[in-house]
Formats: C-alpha cells, sequence, structure tokens
C-alpha cells in the first residue's frame, strides 16, 4: 500500500502569506523610530540652532541598540498575559514609542535639552525593546524554510521605513510645524499596532514557569546553547559569527570617504551611490529569500558567501584607478557598477546570515539568543572599523580592499563544520 506524500506547497503560496506579509510590518515597525534618531531627528535639532558638536554627541542616545542583549532575557522570561509573551511586550512598546514620537517634538531643544536627551534615548530603549521581540517573534512563526524569505522583507521594509523621516517627514518640516510633523511621523507606528492587535497570533509554545533564581534568566540561554551545540562547536559558532560577514563590512567602513577620495562629489554620491545601494540590497535580497526557499539555508550561505566575496573585487578595481580626474558619466557608470554588486552581495549575504543566526535559536529562549547573535556579529566590524582610516593610511586603498578580501575567506572556510553543504539541519526543539 502506497503512502501519500506530503503536498510541497507552491513557491508563490510561501511568497504571499500571512506570515510574509507580517514581516512587512514587522520590518516597517522596527525601521522607523531608528531612522527618526538618525535622519530627522538632527534637521530638528539643527533648524533650532543647536551646534554641531551637540548634534554629533546626539548619536550616543542609539546606544540601547547595542546593548540590547543585556535585557533580552528578561523578555524572554517575564512578559504580561493580556497578549500573550510576545504580543504583550510589542503592544507596549509600540504604545510607547507612538507617544515619546509624538512628546519629543513639544519640547524647545534650547531651553528643555534635557528633557529631549531624556526621550531621545526612551525612544532609543523602547526600539530596541521593540526589535527584541519582534526578532523572536518572527522566528518563532516562521518555518525553518521561511527564514531567509521572512528575515528578508523585514530588512527590506526596515529599509524603506527611513523615507518616511528621512524624506517624508523632512519635505513636510518645510511648510509645517515641527510639532505637527513628529505627530504625523508618530502615527505611522499605528502600522506596527494594527498587525499586533490585528494581524499576528501568538506562537504557541509551550513555556514553563520558571521558579530559578532571578539572574539564572540571563545564564539559562547561554548554558542551554552551549549543551546543545557542545562548547567546541559552540566556540566555532561564534567564529563563524564574527567572520562571516567580516571582509564584506570592512570594506564599507570607508565607502563615503573613498569615493570622494576618488574624484567624485557628494552629488555623485546622493545620486549614483545610496540609489544604486539601497535597491540593489533590497531586490538581491528578495531574490535571496526567494532562492532561499529551494535552496535551503546551509546551501545558500555557500552561494552568497561567495558572492559576497567575489564583489568586494570591485572596489580593488575601482581602486586600481587611483584617482578620477575628469568624472564623466564612463567613471559614474564605473562607480555604479561596483556598489551596485557590492550591495547585491549585502543583499544576499545578509538574508542568509540573519536566516541562520535565527534558526540556531531555542524557542524558549528566543529573544535572549537572537540578540546576543546579532551583537556578537556586529562586534568585529566595529572594533577594526575604527582602525580603518590608521590601515589606509599605511597601506592605500588598493591594498586596503585585498586585505578586506582575504578577511572574508575564513568566514567561509568556517562553513565547512558550521554548516556544511549537504547536512540536513534540525531546528532546536523548545525543550529546557
Amino acid at each position: 500500500m502506497m503512502t501519500e506524500q506530503p503536498i510541497k506547497p507552491s513557491l508563490a503560496t510561501q511568497i504571499f502569506s500571512r506570515n510574509m506579509l507580517i514581516c512587512v510590518f514587522t520590518g516597517f515597525s522596527s525601521g522607523l523610530p531608528l531612522f527618526v534618531l538618525l535622519q530627522m531627528l538632527p534637521i530638528w535639532l539643527s533648524d533650532n540652532g543647536i551646534s554641531v558638536q551637540t548634534i554629533g554627541a546626539f548619536t550616543l542616545v542609539t546606544l540601547p541598540y547595542t546593548l540590547k542583549f543585556l535585557w533580552a532575557p528578561l523578555l524572554d522570561r517575564y512578559f504580561p498575559k493580556f497578549l500573550g509573551r510576545r504580543r504583550s511586550w510589542l503592544a507596549i512598546s509600540q504604545l510607547l514609542l507612538l507617544l515619546s514620537l509624538y512628546l519629543i517634538g513639544l519640547y524647545d531643544p534650547k531651553e528643555q535639552m534635557q528633557m529631549v536627551i531624556f526621550l531621545a534615548t526612551f525612544i532609543a530603549f523602547m526600539s530596541a525593546t521593540q526589535d527584541i521581540v519582534l526578532d523572536a517573534y518572527r522566528r518563532e512563526i516562521l518555518r525553518d524554510n521561511e527564514l531567509g524569505l521572512g528575515n528578508t522583507i523585514h530588512i527590506n521594509a526596515y529599509r524603506i521605513a527611513g523615507l518616511i523621516p528621512g524624506g517624508l517627514s523632512l519635505y513636510l518640516a518645510s511648510f509645517l510645524p515641527w510639532k505637527t510633523v513628529f505627530l504625523l511621523t508618530a502615527l505611522f507606528m499605528l502600522s506596527g499596532l494594527f498587525m499586533t492587535f490585528f494581524l499576528s497570533r501568538e506562537p504557541q509554545i509551550q513555556i514553563h514557569q520558571n521558579k530559578q533564581p532571578f539572574y539564572q534568566a540571563f545564564t539559562i540561554p547561554l548554558q542551554e546553547f552551549f549543551r546543545r551545540k557542545g562548547v567546541y562547536a559552540g566556540l566555532g559558532f561564534i567564529a563563524f559569527l564574527f567572520l562571516y560577514k567580516f571582509g564584506d563590512a570592512l570594506a564599507t567602513t570607508l565607502q563615503s570617504k573613498f569615493i570622494v577620495d576618488m574624484g567624485f562629489s557628494k552629488t555623485d554620491i546622493a545620486l549614483v551611490v545610496k540609489s544604486t545601494a539601497l535597491w540593489s540590497s533590497i531586490i538581491a535580497g528578495m531574490a535571496g529569500g526567494i532562492m532561499m526557499l529551494r535552496l535551503g539555508i546551509n546551501r545558500a550561505l555557500w552561494v552568497f558567501g561567495f558572492i559576497q566575496l567575489i564583489t568586494i573585487g570591485g572596489f580593488i578595481w575601482l581602486a586600481g584607478f587611483d584617482y578620477f580626474h575628469v568624472v564623466d558619466n564612463a567613471a559614474r557608470v564605473k562607480l555604479g557598477m561596483v556598489i551596485c554588486g557590492e550591495y547585491i552581495g549585502v543583499g544576499l549575504g545578509t538574508a542568509a546570515f540573519v536566516a541562520f543566526m535565527a534558526r540556531e535559536t531555542n524557542p524558549l529562549y528566543t529573544a535572549t539568543q537572537l540578540a546576543l547573535f546579532t551583537s556578537l556579529a556586529a562586534l568585529p566590524s566595529k572594533g577594526l572599523g575604527a582602525l580603518s582610516g590608521e590601515i589606509v593610511a599605511a597601506v592605500g586603498y588598493y591594498h586596503f580592499f585585498w586585505i578586506c578580501l582575504f578577511l572574508a575567506i575564513p568566514g567561509m572556510l568556517c562553513l565547512c563544520w558550521v554548516a556544511p553543504w549537504n547536512e540536513k539541519v534540525t531546528a532546536p526543539n523548545a525543550s529546557n
């Protein structure tokens, strides 16, 4: 007697699904507050006569995004029960973000700077909290084969959210009072609340009430990870987090400075670089997410990693021209090709990398483990990125980009034991 094979969902069914629609809302809701802090707030402060030194120091208010792993364990373990483990925290953080994004525009930065700093820091804290929960929620509702596309949609919606505070809001500020602009910008958070209350569902994960001491909310997720992976495999995994995006991320740390030093203007950066980078990464990320539905995460890490490595070569090729004495259309085409190639690599590599990190979490500790993984992955490029100027001063751009290319190779070698090409992966189960 023949057994019936399960019907595999079509590609279209997997792409146009409720879960993927939710990922659009998670990305938009996640990106909006950050871009308010990075793009809208500096212009508002400048219009109010605040000095460039003070505006530069305002970047410190985004510190909660880097430190979010410190309170992520609390969101895994403790939660209000009115909407469930994830949706309750989402509702609280989104309501507070909507309120604080409106309130900050009511204050005069010249007369009430302390209150402005407090509210900006509070926005960053609540936005980072929302990110912790959204990342965990997305992992818990997506099947393993959906992680690539789902996270890609989230990242692209995140980038598109920047068009509101960095574009629409600044345009409105040219003829509306800033108080009104902050109110209208804050109302875009209603999209996240719509998702939380009406579109999303609480993941069905059995949560055991923990009676262990408070501090074990921080230690148990780490113990579970190393117990599940083993010490050596766990350390190998962390090494992979450090190295997979290292060369690629380092190559882009001085991108704008390199382009200016090659003879291109600020207008070239605005017209050629920014538009090309945005749409190349979005299109490549979407293509990569769809490809992962068929390739799987392991094979995508190999394929996209090689593309990511090869596209660094574009910077080597461009640096070989030394300097464009006359920036004509041919030079701009060369620049556009290099930037397009680089951000295709960024879009593909990021899609696979984020999906891989999400897959390696345990559903009981998703928020803690994913927040820690993403923080660890960002450390090397930020650390050595601070020294990138010294490296360029010592060896020049051409050799600097060769160094970046060689630094991308160890991450590819890590794939041999972290994500073998033919390995069939079983996701961690929610057991304590």
